[in-house]
């Protein structure tokens, strides 16, 4: 027992020494970049490697922020880091007619790409949980925002805009425009299977509803009260 509470206390140190770190550094990598990068090494293709390159929040066009909120969690800038009304939701739903459905914020999005793995499991969601609670009470919104812009698959490989971007449009991230930003937003829930580059119709109708969403948001001035 002494082992397992010393073995706590080093992970939750070395976990709060590490979010707040990175409240100004920017990751190197991520656990899911790792994972991708393993799994590549394994099955021996070295080419479909990891595409990453971070960009700084001035650097990236405001439509992308607020493409990824409005497909994501448009209520981003109210919660913090648990959206208990979606999960609500979300579990009534499955009550209902047995369908999952994820309820996942931006900020639990990064967590988990950051630290944690693939897959579904009370051990992950609590963790995970712990872990947006703590990036919420460190970072700002505009940063949790930028790291997710950054850290997010936009395509087999594929992470973050600054590597997107240059991928599926040959143009940095501050050159995107709008609807290319919402054709990126678009594959989010399922970017191993949805194509930026060959976008299928009902890829297309979710660009068309995230553009809708975003003017509903009221556009980049959604962005003046992240702090």
């Amino acid at each position: 027992m002494r082992a397992v509470g010393l073995g706590a206390c080093v992970a939750v140190a070395v976990s709060m020494l590490a979010i707040v770190a990175l409240r100004w550094a920017s990751p190197p990598t991520t656990a899911f970049m790792l994972g991708h990068q393993i799994g590549a090494w394994r099955a021996g293709t070295s080419a479909a490697g990891v595409r990453y390159q971070w960009v700084d929040w001035a650097d990236i066009n405001p439509e992308l922020a607020v493409a990824v909120v409005a497909a994501e969690d448009q209520r981003f800038r109210e919660h913090h880091g648990l959206d208990f009304a979606a999960i609500r939701d979300a579990l009534e739903e499955r009550r209902r007619e047995g369908r999952v459905r994820g309820a996942s914020t931006i900020s639990q999005q990064v967590a988990k790409n950051l630290f944690l793995w693939p897959g579904q499991s009370w051990l992950r969601k609590g963790v995970e949980s712990y872990l947006t609670v703590l990036i919420e009470l460190v970072w700002s919104k505009r940063r949790v925002l930028e790291v997710y812009l950054n850290v997010a698959e936009f395509g087999d490989g594929v992470y973050g805009v600054g590597a997107a971007s240059v991928r599926f449009f040959a143009r940095e991230p501050a050159l995107i425009d709008r609807e290319q930003a919402a054709l990126l937003a678009a594959v989010l829930p399922s970017p191993k299977r949805l194509d930026v580059s060959h976008p299928s119709a009902y890829v297309r109708s979710r660009q068309s509803w995230i553009l809708s969403q975003m003017e509903q948001l009221g556009g980049v001035s959604y962005l003046d009260d992240l702090r």
